[in-house]
């Protein structure tokens, strides 16, 4: 490689010793240069990073313009000169460079019982090394997502065709656990600041043998390599695009993941943004992870950063090789790119038909392998799907220059006679890294359930949907009623009152635990669906914890309301009566919020806002303060035992009225309801018992638990 300040492609990837480094050295200066598609006289910089191999390094990104480059497409002139030093990251756990290879993968979804299937791909092939950034590019509708995700394990189900990972098939749990996937929208609980953020990653996903201060250097330098310091006491809800896509990738390389997807991880951003974004990958990418990213139509500027193109219409592939070969491949085809043509946005056009029905006519020709030698660089250049057997060059991870035969996507990358290098290509991968090893999760359960715990609670008291707009609602709702109802809990004249505000009372305690989680469960499982994904933590370390943590404001929140509420409306000065009130309201809330769990879990915000108070309607027509349980018609009866409303009124009502109480006072000359058991009597509610409603309240809080954790183990399993 020289060292005259011009950046060239190596012609085949430097050695991984032991597991990845996060950088690689291109160029004399302290720079790596990008040559940008038909503009020479500007590079686009980003920092160079050595190659060590003991420790894992990043470059430091940056953004800025070179010394005028020449050179073939691709490269640019290095900026010479100083520049910031190269951060070292000391404590990352190794990893062993992994190739992706793919043969006749096929997906399809069904579109109903008399529309059939549709295919999305159709057995398509492909490879993507390790070392180079691809990208997979087609229009709308074209498979780009469903590969993606077929690839990284997000599809499972309806998947035909072979998957191998360095040569051998992919075991697919273990393959989730050295991969990552980042979502185009970058879900994040909006509540908690970025180092908060990054520290919860480094606790789920490093094991518990790594110490807190370990931890601590491994998330202070991923902060500084991602520009990320300045902003890492801000909420996540406040970061710009560009910030929350550096910490998106950030979060996911505490753990340093050889296998990183990525969908549309320039979309919503400006140009600048974009660039500073592929940059890094670009730079991750030299250090030996493969990186795949699905993209729309990036500029040219962008698109020349790929090393790799995988171009897809129809669900077909198109095109697969270097980014600079498409341009020649597609001329060899009979199309000619325009001068000063995007070269993204021509392969985008002739894709969609633009310039004539040329798809079935490319198809053919990248499966006879017309396009596999045009301009390839590095381990593509040398190991293609499909070309038979090919004598390549290489040198060992031992450091010998070895000549060996491969044949087919199969076929070994290192020296199998050296044992050192069997070692790598065999116990890295079969993960002696106990991160990667077994079914289970780099952390235990209860770890996992400590670090959630912590950091729902912290969510929950900076969210003021959730504390401070409740709490205020309860104060005030409960001074507004205690004024309403001013001291009329033993007057007999007006026990009808009484009981409304009692029923008022159980109905507002209802509603405001259910509403707020119907809004903000959605979005948190966003969230949880992306990190149970990648292998953060567990799905009942996570359901658990979200249920632990909110019963502490539940319980406040009931104390708060019911407190006001029974002293200033004169119920029974008793404390036993007090409780078996409080007791009543707190189980109705949970029971409601479990409800609102369920219905969150289940669909949308839209259509749990609709539907939340729609089933709420029943439940209170059948609660037995409308109409009593003897007037119902008999066919309907049974309706009145699925109200968890009626035990809530029911054992509210017991609690006041009930267990033998005195007569009322009566300040009216004729008081029918002096005699607290007649008036239970009238409301059908003589032979109720408190702990049977208080059981019956429960057992539907369990049940509705129960349902809400099988509704997402039934929700994660539909996204494969």
């Amino acid at each position: 490689m020289a060292d005259n300040g011009v950046a060239s492609m190596p012609s085949s990837p430097p050695p991984c010793p032991e597991g990845l480094n996060n950088g690689l050295l291109v160029g004399g200066g302290p720079y790596v240069s990008y040559g940008i598609a038909g503009v020479h006289s500007h590079s686009a910089l980003a920092k160079k990073v050595p190659n060590d191999k003991n420790s894992l390094l990043v470059g430091a990104v940056e953004l800025g313009l070179g010394a005028a480059g020449s050179g073939p497409p691709g490269s640019g002139a290095g900026a010479g000169g100083g520049g910031k030093p190269a951060i070292t990251l000391s404590n990352l756990p190794r990893r062993p460079s992994v190739d992706i290879q793919f043969t006749n993968l096929a997906y399809s979804v069904s579109e109903g019982r008399k529309r059939g299937y549709k295919t999305l791909l159709k057995t398509v092939s492909g490879a993507f090394w390790s070392g180079e950034l691809t990208a997979i590019m087609g229009p709308s509708g074209a498979g780009k997502s469903t590969l993606m995700n077929s690839l990284a394990g997000y599809r499972t189900s309806a998947l035909s065709g072979n998957i191998l990972v360095n040569g051998r098939p992919r075991n697919l749990r273990r393959f989730r656990k050295m991969s990552c996937y980042i979502m185009q929208d970058d879900q994040l609980l909006p509540h908690l600041t970025v180092r908060e953020y990054m520290i919860v990653s480094a606790n789920l996903k490093l094991s518990d043998h790594i110490g807190a201060a370990a931890k601590r250097r491994i998330v202070d330098e991923l902060l500084e390599t991602l520009g990320l310091c300045e902003c890492q006491d801000t909420r996540t809800g406040s970061l710009s695009g560009g910030q929350r896509k550096r910490l998106s990738i950030a979060l996911e390389l505490v753990n340093n993941p050889p296998v990183m997807f990525l969908d549309e991880p320039t979309s919503g951003l400006d140009s600048s943004s974009c660039f500073q974004c592929l940059s890094l990958l670009k730079s991750l990418s030299q250090g030996g992870r493969t990186i795949v990213c699905t993209i729309h139509q990036p500029s040219a500027r962008l698109f020349e950063m790929f090393d790799q193109l995988y171009a897809l219409a129809e669900g077909q592939c198109i095109y697969q090789g270097s980014v600079h070969g498409v341009v020649p491949f597609l001329a060899s085809m009979g199309l000619e790119c325009p001068s000063y043509h995007n070269p993204a946005d021509y392969v985008m056009e002739v894709a969609c038909g633009e310039h004539g029905e040329h798809v079935p006519k490319l198809v053919t020709a990248v499966a006879n392998g017309k396009c596999n030698n045009l301009y390839q660089t590095g381990k593509s250049a040398l190991q293609q799907p499909g070309n038979g057997a090919s004598l390549s060059a290489s040198t060992c991870d031992c450091g010998l220059s070895v000549s060996s035969m491969r044949s087919g996507p199969g076929a070994p990358d290192s020296c199998q006679s050296c044992p050192s290098c069997a070692h790598s290509a065999t116990t890295l991968l079969d993960s002696s890294d106990e991160s990667l090893s077994g079914g289970g999760f780099p952390t235990s359960t209860a770890s996992q359930f400590c670090i959630l715990l912590k950091r729902t609670f912290l969510s929950i008291m900076r969210d003021q949907t959730l504390t401070q707009f409740r709490l205020i609602s309860h104060l005030t709702v409960g001074l507004l009623l205690g004024a309403i109802y001013y001291g009329i809990g033993n007057e007999a004249s007006k026990v009808m009152n009484n009981a409304g505000c009692i029923f008022f009372t159980v109905l507002f305690v209802m509603f405001t635990a259910m509403m707020p989680t119907i809004l903000t469960f959605p979005m948190e499982m966003s969230v949880f669906v992306r990190e149970h994904l990648n292998y953060w933590y567990s799905l009942k370390s996570f359901y658990l914890a979200k249920t632990v943590a909110d019963l502490p404001f539940q319980l406040a929140f009931s104390v708060v309301y019911v407190c006001i509420v029974y002293w200033m409306t004169a119920q029974p000065m008793e404390a036993s009566r007090f409780f078996m009130v409080l007791a009543m309201c707190l189980l109705v809330s949970l029971v409601a919020q479990s409800l609102g769990l369920l219905i969150g879990a289940g669909m949308s915000v839209e259509s749990g806002v609709f539907l939340g108070p729609v089933t709420s309607v029943p439940v209170l027509l059948f609660s037995g303060f409308f109409v009593n349980f003897n007037t119902i018609p008999p066919y309907l009866q049974w309706l009145s035992y699925l109200s968890y409303v009626r035990y809530g009124f029911e054992g509210a009502m017991v609690s006041v009225y009930g267990l033998d109480r005195q007569k009322l006072h009566c300040s009216e000359p004729y008081c029918h309801y002096k005699s607290p058991k007649k008036f239970l009597m009238d409301m059908d509610m003589a032979d109720a018992n408190f702990w049977l409603d208080a059981a019956a309240l429960f057992a539907f809080f369990l049940i509705l638990r129960s349902l809400t954790y099988f509704i997402l183990r039934l929700k994660l399993r539909s996204t494969r």
